[in-house]
């Protein structure tokens, strides 16, 4: 079974409420129904009942009925939410009427305030909004996970080059939302894709290896020509490894390490003989998002690795971003994704 098949089965044993805010969206909607069908998840679709209907039947879709349908302008809902969202942003100057607006013109607020209520268990969006549109709300109202600051996104690349990762299967992070982190907030990124490793990849032992462009000190950081100090790219990588060993006793990680000794148990044993990570390791955490955006692209096109996300961690509650060409099935392993997730986050 490949891994996607994986996931849907994950998803399907133990089916979470998932929300799509953007549910009158065409792709949206097949998927939906693509879900329901296959029984993969409980959907709750958010949009006018009338028109997600007429939309059904002009597509031939069979299974919208079996999703429950909240209608933003006629939510029996809507004060309660308004008043949770009030208290909740009341610091940053939130009145309820500002709140009233948001649950029921913003289906994405709306989304995030069932999640925080207990209705669902994880949103998706992005077919029609931006990464930020899709963040914002959820950092407003579902927050980080406890012990997290920093949201990012993982990569699951899939080689047909089974010696490397867990039988192909690699992990990276952050490809997607935090451009330049500090030596903290690497460190949590490092536990973050490792947690996403587990729940999504189905990698019960998460090996992560810290990315740079130096393993074990081969190379040193440049100097700035004006102040003489270090311009903090290996160092920050060493920094943030050893915050991650001390925060996160239990993670598998070690680092700087390059991306061949990470890999290559050859070139592992040559670099850095010792290391239980080397050589090994199924997580990669690059040093900033300009790598990890880039590395993974370079995987996808030349390397013909099939890439799957960005799934974003790092929330107490999964929300996550498609991107706006996404395809029917890329919506539907994300709902499958998202579920694995959800599971997790419980």
């Amino acid at each position: 079974m490949d891994l996607l098949s994986q996931i849907v089965a994950r998803a399907k044993a133990n089916k979470q409420r998932i929300v799509l805010p953007e549910a009158e969206e065409e792709r949206t909607l097949k998927a939906a129904d693509k879900a329901l069908g296959d029984d993969l998840a409980d959907l709750i679709l958010i949009g006018n009942p009338d028109n997600i209907k007429t939309l059904a039947a002009k597509w031939n879709l069979k299974n919208i009925d079996k999703a429950t349908i909240v209608d933003p302008l006629n939510n029996p809902k809507t004060e309660e939410y308004a008043e949770k969202l009030a208290e909740l942003r009341k610091k940053k100057g939130m009145t309820i009427e500002q709140a009233r607006e948001l649950v029921t013109k913003n289906n994405l607020y709306l989304g995030c305030m069932i999640i925080k209520t207990e209705g669902a268990d994880g949103q998706i969006s992005g077919a029609l909004s931006t990464t930020g549109d899709t963040l914002r709300p959820a950092l407003q109202i579902i927050k980080c996970a406890p012990g997290i600051s920093c949201v990012s996104g993982a990569m699951l690349l899939i080689t047909e080059h089974k010696e490397y990762g867990d039988n192909g299967v690699v992990v990276m992070g952050d490809v997607a939302v935090t451009p330049n982190p500090t030596a903290d907030q690497l460190s949590q990124i490092a536990y973050t894709t490792a947690q996403t490793a587990k729940s999504v990849a189905g990698i019960a032992d998460p090996r992560v290896a810290m990315l740079s462009f130096s393993t074990k000190g081969s190379a040193k950081d440049a100097k700035d020509k004006e102040t003489g100090k270090s311009v903090y790219i290996i160092d920050k990588v060493v920094e943030a490894t050893k915050l991650a060993k001390e925060n996160y006793p239990d993670l598998k990680v070690d680092g700087e390490l390059q991306a061949d000794a990470a890999l290559v148990p050859a070139v592992a044993a040559k670099k850095a003989p010792g290391s239980d990570i080397a050589g090994q390791a199924n997580v990669l955490v690059a040093p900033n998002l300009e790598v990890g955006n880039i590395g993974y692209k370079l995987v996808q096109r030349l390397g013909g690795a099939i890439a799957i996300g960005p799934i974003l961690q790092g929330i107490a509650r999964p929300v996550n971003d498609l991107s706006r060409g996404c395809s029917v099935d890329d919506i539907y392993y994300m709902i499958a994704i998202t579920s694995c997730q959800a599971q997790d986050a419980k």
